[in-house]
């Protein structure tokens, strides 16, 4: 992949706030359209993740880039190749659970780091459809794959 989602992986080491802006700004335009308008970024499906501020306290919305597996979402904390993993993961993994929105569905989710053979299988997935494998190397840190489960509470 080149282009625009390689050209973020440069802005997140010069601006870390910037990935944060257009994420929030994304899954704002993706909520208040009903998930009618910019569900995909460069062809890749896109939820808003709902979390809780792990310091603040309020609630926050970003727009990641998924894959469906079965019933579970898998998600990439990659923050745009920043060498910083992005704030929605820190407050994901701080509380354990958030809610995924896609489209007019809200769904209560649980977050599962994914290891050893699932997440090899998993990471290939995204890197066949994302720059994931890039930003991976500009980061200079070993992404997560995350499991986004189903709750029912």
């Amino acid at each position: 992949m080149t282009g625009a989602p390689l050209a973020l992986a440069g802005a997140a080491r010069r601006a870390p706030g910037v990935t944060r802006r257009l994420s929030s700004a994304h899954a704002a335009v993706v909520r208040r359209s009903g998930g009618r308008i910019a569900t995909r970024w460069f062809g890749s499906r896109v939820l808003v993740l709902e979390t809780v501020g792990r310091i603040s306290g309020l609630r926050r919305s970003a727009a990641v880039v998924y894959l469906p597996d079965g019933d579970d979402l898998v998600v990439v904390p990659a923050n745009a190749g920043a060498p910083r993993p992005p704030a929605w993961w820190l407050n994901l993994r701080a509380a354990g659970e958030a809610v995924a929105v896609l489209g007019r569905e809200r769904r209560r989710v649980r977050a599962v780091e994914a290891k050893g053979a699932d997440r090899e299988r998993l990471w290939r997935r995204f890197e066949a459809v994302t720059p994931v494998a890039h930003y991976e190397r500009h980061a200079r840190r070993e992404l997560p794959v995350v499991v986004l489960r189903r709750t029912f509470a």
